[in-house]
């Protein structure tokens, strides 16, 4: 049952996200520039570097940042 509930939520987030570029007519601006949002939206993947906003709900840093942590923890 957790199963089906995650799928429909991933689900309807890639239908809402889809409806709203539509609806804001970014689906024709990302077009032209050569950019297939359906795909994105079906991989959930994002283009560019995260916003600071988005980097306070990840759960673990960025990997360069870990990586620098690391590398200063040996000095």
């Amino acid at each position: 049952m957790r199963i089906l509930l995650f799928l429909a939520t991933n689900l309807a987030v890639i239908l809402v996200a889809s409806f709203t570029l539509r609806l804001l007519d970014v689906d024709s601006y990302l077009a032209q520039n050569g950019i297939e949002y359906g795909s994105l939206l079906a991989f959930g993947i994002n283009r560019g570097h995260r916003s600071d906003l988005g980097a306070l709900f990840m759960t673990h840093p960025p990997l360069e940042q870990r990586i620098q942590a690391l590398q200063q923890a040996k000095l």
